[in-house]
């Protein structure tokens, strides 16, 4: 059996990531605002999301914005034919990258925090940049 590519796996993994991601923000904002808020309509004004729920919340948000990117570079590099060490690199560190993301939002680490998505857009560059 032979083995996807690793921009592929990578991929994959990291539709898996936005899903924890999608259930740790979504159970941090239904400690904050409540069980019936969640259950409801949402009508009227939520309680401001802050702490940890906030933040894990834009750490969703943030991996929502690159994403986009690195799934279409990565089937574009596939299909092209033109996949690589250096974009099989690449994806690996868009991954493991936005994988070390989440704690480091989460709890608020600074400056780490923005070198590791430096990190995060240098990998889905590496992809990208097979394309050219």
């Amino acid at each position: 059996m032979e083995l996807l590519p690793v921009e592929l796996r990578m991929l994959a993994w990291s539709v898996v990531l936005g899903f924890v991601q999608l259930a740790l923000a979504a159970a941090a904002m239904t400690h904050v605002r409540g069980l019936a808020w969640n259950a409801g309509a949402r009508d009227g004004q939520a309680k401001p999301l802050e702490g940890i729920a906030g933040r894990l919340e834009r750490a969703l948000r943030n991996f929502l914005e690159t994403f986009p990117f690195f799934a279409a570079a990565v089937l574009a590099v596939l299909w092209a034919e033109r996949a690589d060490a250096t974009s099989a690199l690449g994806a690996q560190l868009y991954l493991w990258a936005r994988v070390a993301y989440v704690p480091l939002y989460a709890l608020g680490v600074p400056y780490v925090r923005s070198l590791v998505w430096v990190v995060s857009v240098v990998g889905l560059l590496m992809v990208l940049g097979r394309l050219f």
